[in-house]
């Protein structure tokens, strides 16, 4: 057996079309059409209509979809704070000596 674990690494435009993706099954389960989409997320028809081809869309339109698709609360997750499993974790995590980030130069 191969020990070598695989990894699929997606670039963020790969992770942008599988969203624009996800959201489109979602829209055509709802039975709407791009411009009823669009209208209820309250964006302009051509924003939607680039974001399903392309994926690209500002973070507030995105979130504007995910309100019209009762999904927001799903956001929440995202970068939310470290789930400590015990207080010998939140101790360990304390006593870490805090570092700066590299300035790009």
């Amino acid at each position: 057996m191969n020990n070598i674990l695989a990894f699929d690494v997606l670039s963020p435009s790969e992770v942008a079309l599988q969203i624009a993706a996800r959201v489109k099954t979602r829209r055509l389960e709802l039975n709407l059409t791009q411009e009823g989409m669009a209208a209820r997320a309250g964006l302009k028809f051509a924003t939607y209509r680039r974001f399903e081809q392309t994926g690209e869309i500002s973070l507030k339109g995105l979130l504007q979809i995910g309100f019209a698709l009762n999904v927001l609360s799903e956001f929440d997750v995202l970068f939310a704070q470290k789930q400590y499993q015990s207080l010998d974790d939140v101790l360990k995590e304390q006593s870490v000596t805090r570092k700066r980030g590299k300035k790009n130069e």
